[in-house]
């Protein structure tokens, strides 16, 4: 019993001598790290000289701030030398957007279900007046193209049960009502309607035109491309349905109708174009559609197109990275075709490209791959 009392003691007393060890060792080494960390951030300048520190530090709350701030929104306003200005409102992505006729309108439409028809009277202003059209519960509008003025617009919808089409008009205005109307902007309601179109498929380009080519009447049609091989044609004030037309190449990427309404044009799977003309009866209104071409040349599938403003002539984009103007003056089989290459600086093609036409002929291409505006007036 004597033994072994001293025994333990000791064994106590040698155990507390580890952990005393043991703790010293781990603090040590941690205040350690944390100097050496203090050393590191702190430059040798600094450390030198203290005040000097100080008063940078405090030269840097007093003028820094101001300066990066300033620099930082002159940087986000001018990030493009043509840049004129930021519409903002929407509180999604926005999914579709299209100018009016005379360019005074543009029409926006976002995921969240809402579209705004701002009013771009003055283009450099810091507020824009606009119309919010709320489509029906469970609408995701994927396209929009105004009808016959600014205050008629098509909207394409993709819900559970499929695609729909509605068309928005400006409301008749009561008589109580009619000087409060003059002061604000019209509202807009639905003048007509159309649902499951397409099959239940996807609407994914949806563009409009006044018809003036040949003995047309002067209406507005509108062409409605689906993700799968079907474009059909409405008649833009009574929602008639004037036609459709197949691509029969698996998959539409888009489709574009020349501006006097004469020819449609599709870019789908393969790399071929190919063109339908609207024949017109006597009393202005669609016969039927045939096919008339089909542009071939590109190596890859098309990813867009688009008509020049004279109806005459076609810009395509390619996958293969070529951007080709074809020449189709009603000449069907003699088209003249020119070819363009875009190639980025390391050598790569671009991909997926698109185009558009200026009224003088002069046409822009842009890119995904590579932030670029490229211009030519000579193809």
């Amino acid at each position: 019993m004597d033994t072994v009392v001293p025994i333990a003691v000791l064994s106590v007393a040698l155990g507390a001598l580890i952990a005393f060890f043991v703790f010293w060792n781990y603090f040590w080494n941690y205040f350690r790290e944390r100097s050496s960390d203090v050393q590191s951030i702190a430059p040798p300048e600094a450390l030198k000289n203290p005040a000097s520190k100080h008063s940078q530090s405090i030269s840097k709350k007093s003028h820094s701030k101001p300066h990066s701030h300033a620099s930082n929104k002159e940087a986000n306003k001018r990030h493009h030398q043509l840049d004129l200005n930021t519409l903002k409102g929407h509180s999604d992505s926005v999914t579709g957007l299209c100018f009016s006729f005379d360019g005074c309108s543009l029409a926006t439409a976002c995921a969240d279900g809402v579209i705004r028809v701002f009013k771009l009277d003055d283009a450099s202003s810091k507020s824009f007046k606009f119309l919010r059209i709320n489509l029906p519960a469970g609408c995701h509008p994927t396209a929009v193209a105004f009808s016959d003025d600014a205050s008629s617009l098509a909207v394409a919808s993709q819900a559970l049960v499929g695609s729909s089409l509605y068309m928005y008009g400006e409301e008749k205005p009561t008589a109580t009502g009619e000087m409060k109307q003059q002061a604000k902007l019209p509202l807009l309601e639905i003048k007509w309607e159309h649902h499951k179109v397409h099959d239940k498929r996807a609407i994914i380009t949806l563009v409009g035109t006044v018809a003036t080519y040949g003995s047309a009447d002067g209406s507005t049609i509108l062409a409605s491309c689906s993700e799968g091989t079907d474009i059909m044609l409405w008649h833009g004030k009574t929602g008639k349905n004037l036609g459709n037309v197949d691509t029969n190449q698996l998959k539409n990427n888009m489709a574009a109708i020349s501006p006097n309404g004469r020819f449609i044009a599709a870019a789908a799977f393969t790399a071929d174009v190919k063109i339908w003309e609207i024949i017109y009866s006597k009393d202005g209104s669609v016969k039927e559609v045939s096919k008339v071409m089909q542009l071939k040349g590109h190596k890859s599938a098309v990813t867009w197109l688009c008509f020049a403003p004279n109806s005459e002539q076609i810009i395509t984009a390619s996958k293969d990275g070529s951007i080709r103007k074809w020449n189709i003056n009603g000449m069907y089989n003699s088209m003249i075709c020119c070819c363009l290459l875009l190639r980025v600086d390391k050598g790569g093609l671009l991909h997926s490209p698109s185009v558009d036409l200026d009224l003088d002929g002069s046409f822009r291409i842009r890119s995904s791959r590579r932030r670029s505006l490229c211009e030519d007036k000579d193809m």
